[in-house]
């Protein structure tokens, strides 16, 4: 093959690291080893870095920069930040959620935030008393109390088990969370079926699963969603998530790391100790660098073939990723809430408990769910940034929704029309509780066409390569060591002295948190 000039290529034959993915996490990795004195490549198949975690302009003509995959930010450890010098900045949703619903015929709903008296008030408006509130606050105690102290551990070495039963020292919420079905516990605390549901999505995200999975990975996707920043809390990415990965190559960069786009990683060769070679491939050449280790920011499956090792067990995300730019906000049937409020927060749609389970029995059963439960929050609320000036001034508001209970198979035989099909059943729930058609509110970009754009697993699949389009990789699992993974000190092993795991399949990967990524370099360094 014939190399172009103006594709660069790796500078040297030999690097002390090399990292296959220039995703985020593979970013953090390449910044705390260069920082650290190592000669660093970073290998990235696409033509540009971020992987997931990327702001794109998906509507021709429309000067709206969208969080297009990933979108808000919960796990990143502010220690990343600080200690890689990142120009990078979130900010707190004035409201955490609101949950539309119809009661004795009316619209209403629930609303959680806007101070402590006003969720109290929103509660008991539904509900008919306070009782389910301070429930809701009890319960909520017990998980910030667990997330004090669990997530300072996500960047210190894999505890074990024991250790970090220890650490949280409370076997109620240790039992709640770690050993039994979360469904056990919700419906403990909880009797309104619209809270139990709203509680209950924290363990859905990308997880297929029902509240009573014996495989409690419901429990596991719920611990990772409230105890992000030892808070739980979930905000937005200032100018968008990929001013986290431009600001991450940057400081990578600038410790003297090398990265170059447009090359493929294809194969790695390695002694399994000292010694290892990574071969990639452009549209113009082929080639093959040396290191001493190797970090990669890809799933468990590219990193079996990679190695030329026997395929792992099949991943299968299930989620329908929608992006839309507003002339406006819709107005909402519930008057007792203001558009720019509920939309501000989480927009909870067709999550009550009860249509959680018949959603995940039906697509359990191979149907598309009837009512597709799903939610959306207004990126621009909160940070305008992401909008050209013009947007802005004349009102214009972004709306992103994430569908749950949609798993890959369910588009394997036609992911088109499975799409449109779901896309329309799930608008239309959002539609029963609005005051006016959402179509009638959708931006046109300059072709006149409506600004919007759906994902399915299978598209993030053939996109990103996300095994079976899951944003986790593969399913979470619990932060502590576990003799049947294999995983090492840091959780990032992989039967290899000198190939290391630093994408979300690794234990404590998922999100975009850059964990994986500290915690591969911690490894390097400490081999």
């Amino acid at each position: 093959m014939t190399a172009r000039a103006d594709l660069p290529k790796p500078a040297q034959d030999v690097y002390d690291a090399v990292i296959v993915g220039g995703g985020h996490n593979g970013l953090v990795a390449a910044a705390y080893l260069a920082r650290a004195g190592r000669s660093v490549l970073v290998l990235e198949r696409l033509g540009h870095t971020g992987g997931a975690a990327v702001s794109t302009r998906p509507f021709a003509g429309v000067d709206a920069r969208l969080s297009r995959y990933s979108y808000l930010v919960s796990l990143l450890p502010r220690k990343i930040v600080t200690e890689l010098g990142l120009e990078f900045a979130v900010r707190k949703r004035t409201v955490a959620s609101y949950t539309p619903t119809v009661r004795a015929g009316a619209p209403t709903g629930l609303l959680v935030g806007g101070g402590e008296e006003r969720t109290r008030e929103s509660f008991a408006r539904l509900t008919g008393s306070d009782r389910e509130y301070e429930r809701w606050r009890a319960f909520y105690e017990t998980t910030g109390r667990v997330a004090e102290r669990v997530f300072p551990t996500l960047t210190e070495p894999l505890p074990t088990r024991a250790d970090l039963r220890r650490r949280i020292d409370d076997e109620a919420a240790w039992r709640m969370l770690f050993e039994e079905p979360l469904g056990r516990a919700v419906e403990a605390h909880f009797t309104d079926d619209l809270v139990r549901g709203v509680v209950l999505t924290d363990g859905l995200i990308g997880t297929f699963a029902d509240a009573h999975d014996p495989s409690l990975a419901q429990n596991r996707c719920f611990l990772y969603h409230v105890i992000g920043g030892g808070t739980g809390d979930w905000d937005v990415p200032v100018g968008g998530m990929g001013a986290l990965t431009s600001a991450l190559a940057a400081a990578a960069r600038a410790a003297g790391a090398e990265i170059v786009t447009g090359h493929e990683a294809v194969r790695i060769e390695t002694d399994g100790a000292a010694e290892a070679a990574v071969d990639y491939r452009t549209p113009y050449a082929e080639g093959r660098v040396a290191a001493r280790q190797v970090l990669v920011n890809a799933s468990p499956q590219a990193l079996a073939r990679l190695l030329g090792e026997d395929p792992v067990p099949p991943a299968e995300g299930a989620q329908l990723k929608v992006n839309m730019l507003l002339r406006r906000l819709p107005r909402l049937r519930d008057r007792a809430v203001d558009p720019r409020e509920a939309f501000a927060g989480t927009f909870h749609i067709a999550e009550g408990y009860e249509q959680l389970a018949a959603a995940h029995a039906q697509a359990a059963a191979g149907v598309p769910p009837v009512a597709p439960p799903s939610e959306i929050y207004c990126h621009s609320l909160t940070d305008p940034t992401i909008l050209g000036a013009d947007l802005v001034a004349a009102g214009y508001q972004t709306l992103t929704l994430f569908g749950l209970h949609t798993p890959a198979r369910l588009f394997e035989k036609d992911n088109d029309a499975t799409r449109e099909r779901l896309l329309a059943a799930t608008l239309a729930q959002l539609d029963a509780h609005l005051d006016e058609p959402l179509a009638d509110c959708l931006a046109v970009d300059e072709d006149g066409r409506p600004c919007l754009e759906a994902k399915t697993p299978l598209d993030l699949e053939h996109e990103l390569r996300l095994p079976g389009g899951h944003i986790f990789h593969r399913d979470l699992a619990f932060p502590y060591a576990d003799a049947a993974e294999g995983a090492g000190r840091w959780g990032v092993g992989t039967g290899r002295a000198n190939v290391f795991l630093c994408g979300a399949g690794a234990v404590r990967g998922g999100g975009v948190s850059g964990i994986p990524g500290h915690n591969a370099a911690m490894a390097a360094l400490e081999a």
